[in-house]
């Protein structure tokens, strides 16, 4: 049997890599892989002519072509919710670093060294630690914007940490909801959650319509003023020239970005961290292991779990399959029957078929008594509407 050919981008945690059994080939230098683990690098398709599915380490899938991967039939993965605890304690951290002035007053201790003997080093600290006084976060009033795990992990800190969270998502999925605390406010529009805060941590996904979603326009102008924003989703969600005005005339008073520019390195309202905020052994531990354990799933089974362009579907072949065969399609009429006919012409039994869509793709998962033909499957695979097809044997 040919091994499965797995390629690797980017330093994938080794808790990950070695859930790989014999059957697979795992090689960052693999040419023609059949599945892909990776984390931030940039993925070209167009290389991979044979890639089954992409497994991203991490929840944001901004560095793949997710459209064109849906067109060729190619399965996304990401890891929803194996970050989360590493970005909420990171927000909490920089955020309290910010209103405690810890940056400003480290320098000032680094400098103290030049006075040479302790009773000096007191005597300067007494004299300037008023230049360092900061403030709580108890008692303040927190939105949070985008309430997946990791936002819902922000908004029920926020409660622990004594403040008055106010949470707001246009589209909740109803599986992270069920863990947001009863305590956190609910609002019915992004105006009623802005308007409010004294905080604003914004956790939503970068795509064609978040891009910019932070500006003047619908956001920063239903802030009261005064406030500061937080951003550890992704950097180009924020409108970079609407936040330095918004600093500039006080209705921001600061800016927590997760994303380095030349617009923000070294402004003096702004705390800038290197893209930290999934950067625990813990958190890439979790993602590589999520991703993995999804692509062998779907490799070897055909099952989705945590898709973003696939429904996901997961069903466990019974010891009289011998063969599983799935499709991918566009979401069009017919196609059940279409695919039933054409085993049925061949005499091939079905013994199971498990059909979802999510609206523009569906994926068929049918388990046959006996062996599914090449021709067969390319009979099926050159239907309209169909974009790919997969022979998986058990026997």
């Amino acid at each position: 049997m040919q091994p499965i050919r797995i390629k690797t981008m980017n330093a994938i945690a080794r808790e990950g890599l070695s859930l790989f059994t014999d059957r697979y080939s795992v090689d960052s230098d693999e040419s023609n892989p059949l599945g892909l683990v990776v984390r931030s690098s940039k993925v070209e398709l167009s290389q991979f002519p044979e890639l089954l599915a992409v497994a991203r380490a991490g929840a944001g899938v901004n560095n793949i072509a997710v459209d064109e991967a849906s067109e060729k039939g190619i399965c996304v993965f990401n890891t929803p919710g194996a970050n989360a605890n590493a970005v909420v304690e990171l927000v909490y951290t920089t955020l309290g670093i910010w209103l405690r002035n810890v940056e400003k007053s480290i320098s000032f201790c680094k400098q103290l060294t030049e006075l040479g003997d302790d009773e000096s080093i007191n005597r300067e600290v007494e004299a300037q630690k008023k230049l360092y006084k900061g403030e709580e976060m108890a008692g303040k009033t927190l939105a949070v914007i985008g309430l997946g795990k990791i936002g819902v992990g922000v908004a029920n800190a926020g409660l622990h940490h004594g403040m008055r969270v106010i949470g707001f998502d246009p589209f909740p999925a109803m599986d992270n909801i069920h863990g947001l605390s009863s305590e956190v406010i609910l609002a019915r529009s992004r105006k009623e959650a802005l308007g409010q805060a004294d905080f604003i941590s914004v956790h939503i996904p970068l795509n064609k319509n978040t891009r910019g979603y932070v500006t003047t326009k619908d956001f920063l102008e239903f802030l009261q003023d005064g406030a500061i924003l937080i951003n550890y989703a992704r950097g180009p969600i924020v409108d970079e020239e609407a936040v330095l005005a918004a600093l500039a005339s006080g209705k921001l008073r600061g800016h927590i970005s997760d994303f380095p520019s030349v617009n923000f390195i070294g402004h003096e309202k702004i705390v800038v961290t290197p893209h930290l905020g999934a950067s625990t052994s813990e958190s890439e531990e979790n993602c590589a292991t999520m991703a993995v354990k999804e692509l062998m799933s779907y490799l070897e089974y055909g099952n989705i779990v945590h898709s973003v362009n696939f429904p996901n579907v997961e069903t466990i072949p019974t010891v009289d399959v011998h063969t599983r065969l799935t499709v991918v399609n566009r979401d069009q009429p017919g196609m059940i029957a279409l695919v039933s006919n054409i085993l049925g012409k061949y005499d091939i039994n079905i013994m199971n078929y498990t059909n979802k869509s999510n609206g523009s793709l569906g994926y068929n998962i049918i388990d046959c008594a006996g062996p599914v033909p090449a021709e067969v499957e390319k009979e099926i695979c050159q239907q309209e509407g169909v974009l790919r097809t997969r022979v998986i044997a058990f026997q």
